[in-house]
């Protein structure tokens, strides 16, 4: 508790504030109780590639969210902020573990997730091989009494962006060039089977696991990683039809499409529940699948129309004029007339673009000048300049609140904590928060009836 409570001067001072174009002042609730947590949250989640916590904001909740992509009157709604931005009620879900490969994503983790009371030492700046590895020697590395494993294992050798090398990655679990005498099982195209490994260590309830669209037309990769996923703890789980998710269609400014595994423990389940999961046919009532909320590709009644970029963008101010240092700096890149990846601008009245970890000349224009076919005529005419996206407008489309911390610079000394090229990386790898948090949201509506307890 007292290492909490000290941490409150530090976020708070006057070299270190909490900043936003959006909203006024800081929304986070700080409430600080016994071991770092909110009352009411007592399921347990294990994050494993955990990035800067887009996944675990989405499970934490009590986060600020675009109001577009909530209906007015969402029981999800705590409070109405002003006409564009909510806070999100908090969820059942508290994190006890994290961990990632990259400091500038514990940086920013740790940073922000300290607001919610959450310890540094939850982050684990480790590859999951090594822990793993650690754990088989005898070191206690997991926690006990774990609900959910959560774990959005490195998508890159699956991206149709990529080479698409898939389980024969070239790279190892640090991302590095994979030296030949690494084992084969420890290369990047395959760190999903390690995250099973802790799945059979920890025995959760329920694991969600999560890549990129393409993994699903690569050859026979998804059956393969289904049925190694239903293997884990002796084929222990249930493991349903992964489903590809756009994120447009979850209140989500942002042209994104995931792939996501759910496993359910079966000796945890009531046997209505796992009849239900076990049919042919997965009912709705019982499916954790969250359903669609908005209009992009899903049709059906009662969706709420897409949320665009102009909705998360339109009151923030221009890099010369904000005070944000995630607003302040931009990739200078300059445009390239060859049609290549990032030469285009973002659509103002309509979705963003998928937002990736690559940086510099791949990420997108806010806006082209007149010469570069620039269609913001009336920015243009106003004297705004040609520039690329900011990491806080990349954060934005992805639904991370306005005030989160990305870019951060060293209070004494040259250099930063977390440099724009760092920002642009860890915000282009994570899952949209919104759409993580209606996956909890519909977990939690659903513990009940797969459980009996909460």
């Amino acid at each position: 508790m007292s290492e909490i409570l000290e941490g409150i001067d530090e976020l708070f001072s006057s070299d270190s504030v909490w900043f936003s174009d959006m909203v006024a002042e800081p929304q986070i609730p700080l409430v600080f109780e016994e071991e770092g947590f909110h009352s009411g949250k007592h399921l347990r989640v294990l994050s494993l590639f955990s990035g800067c916590g887009g996944m675990d904001l989405g499970f934490e909740g009590g986060f600020i969210a675009n109001s577009k992509s909530f209906a007015n009157e969402s029981k999800y709604i705590a409070k109405q902020l002003n006409d564009d931005w909510v806070l999100l009620k908090n969820t059942l879900f508290q994190t006890v573990f994290a961990n990632d490969i990259l400091p500038e994503a514990q940086k920013v983790w740790t940073t922000n997730m300290r607001r919610y009371g959450y310890l540094d030492d939850i982050y684990h700046c480790d590859s999951i091989v090594d822990l793993v590895k650690m754990h088989q020697q005898g070191a206690r590395i997991f926690p006990e009494d774990v609900d959910v494993v959560t774990g959005g294992f490195p998508c890159q050798d699956f991206s149709v962006a990529g080479k698409r090398l898939g389980f024969s990655s070239l790279k190892d679990d640090m991302g590095n060039i994979r030296a030949g005498d690494k084992p084969s099982e420890e290369n990047r195209g395959r760190l999903y089977y390690w995250m099973k490994q802790v799945i059979d260590i920890t025995h959760p309830k329920v694991f969600i696991a999560e890549n990129v669209k393409g993994l699903v037309n690569l050859g026979d990769v998804k059956d393969v990683i289904q049925n190694d996923f239903a293997s884990a703890d002796g084929n222990g789980y249930i493991v349903l039809p992964p489903q590809v998710l756009h994120a447009g269609n979850y209140g989500v400014p942002e042209s994104r499409e995931r792939v996501i595994f759910i496993g359910i423990r079966r000796d945890a389940l009531l046997p209505s529940a796992l009849n239900a999961l076990e049919a042919e046919i997965l009912s709705d009532e019982y499916n954790p699948y969250p359903r669609p909320t908005h209009s992009y590709t899903a049709k059906g009644k009662g969706l709420l129309p897409p949320v665009y970029t102009c909705d998360v963008l339109r009151h923030l101010k221009e890099p010369d004029k904000s005070k944000d240092p995630s607003q302040q700096i931009y990739s200078k890149a300059k445009f390239l007339p060859n049609g290549s990846q990032g030469q285009i601008e973002i659509k103002w009245n309509g979705l963003g673009p998928t937002i990736r970890s690559e940086h510099h000349g791949n990420i997108e224009f806010r806006r082209l000048s007149a010469e570069h076919g620039g269609k913001h005529l009336k920015e243009l005419a106003s004297g705004m300049i040609e520039r690329r996206l900011t990491p806080r407008e990349c954060a934005l489309i992805q639904t991370f609140p306005p005030d989160y911390k990305l870019v951060m610079k060293k209070e004494h000394g040259k250099g930063d904590y977390v440099s724009s090229s760092g920002a642009y990386k860890v915000v282009g790898n994570a899952v949209p928060p919104v759409l993580a948090y209606k996956i909890a949201m519909r977990l939690s509506e659903l513990w009940t009836l797969y459980f009996g307890m909460k």
